[in-house]
């Protein structure tokens, strides 16, 4: 797919692995609907990259703010071609140990906050996204819209206090091809990323000498990932159509210990 007068919809547009995404795709000729719950930074971002450009505060928890920001995305620039999903959280809590000074098992509550928002969150986008897709003209590849979910190395090598991060992020990584094979009699591709260590805003508040320490366990390059380059493996996906159903590990080939 090409990118000029296509319409993208990125979830956690507004900051992060997201916002890297809506600079890129925006300076490649696509419209780019943000949608995030930081409504400051969402506007700012929006103002700065002009007419092209488009915030709509939402829930990606909640059908009716992602329909509306699907609707409203449409009604502006005519249709959605691309969806990339980068909203999430992280938390972290033992299957039994201490929380807040207290011993126990994990929180339950905290467990399902996770995923109704890594995985549910995502799920509501994808199923949305595609539902609007269906109506588009394909391209001369029969091609009518990509979805690009995020997932997490810790989908497959989740760390100690990972286990409801892990399990959102296993979870998006598995329906990446059931996915794909619904959807592809509609000419809608799905991937997934797996980003491994990245300097977005969760890191970036760490102390320097522990965001070092951090790179050094990157085999090479021996560094935190940049959002920008999570944005290009993005753009790469979208113009490659034979890119479709599978997951790809971006993550300078890390492999990460248990703790």
């Amino acid at each position: 797919m090409d990118f000029n007068n296509k319409t993208a919809l990125v979830t956690g547009g507004a900051s992060g692995l997201g916002e890297a995404t809506v600079r890129r795709l925006a300076a490649s000729g696509c419209n780019v609907w943000i949608a995030d719950i930081q409504q400051e930074k969402g506007e700012q971002l929006a103002k700065e990259l002009g007419n092209n450009a488009k915030f709509r505060m939402t829930d990606v928890t909640s059908e009716q703010e992602v329909r509306a920001a699907i609707d409203d995305a449409c009604k502006t620039f005519g249709a959605l071609h691309i969806a990339v999903s980068c909203a999430g959280i992280v938390a972290g809590s033992k299957t039994v140990g201490k929380a807040g000074g207290v011993y126990g098992p994990h929180s339950l509550d905290l467990f399902s906050k996770v995923i109704n928002i890594n995985l549910i969150g995502t799920f509501n986008v994808m199923r949305l996204a595609a539902f609007a897709m269906q109506s588009n003209a394909p391209d001369r590849e029969g091609e009518r819209g990509v979805i690009i979910n995020t997932s997490s190395v810790a989908a497959f090598e989740g760390q100690i206090g990972q286990v409801a991060y892990a399990a959102s992020k296993g979870a998006i990584a598995s329906m990446t091809l059931p996915a794909a094979r619904d959807l592809a009699p509609s000419g809608i591709r799905v991937m997934s990323i797996a980003p491994g260590l990245f300097e977005t805003p969760l890191l970036q508040n760490l102390p320097e000498e522990v965001k070092l320490s951090l790179g050094e366990q990157v085999p090479f390059p021996s560094r935190l990932g940049r959002p920008d380059e999570y944005a290009s493996l993005v753009a790469a996906i979208i113009s490659n159509p034979m890119l479709n159903g599978e997951v790809i590990r971006l993550d300078g080939a890390i492999r990460m210990a248990p703790k």
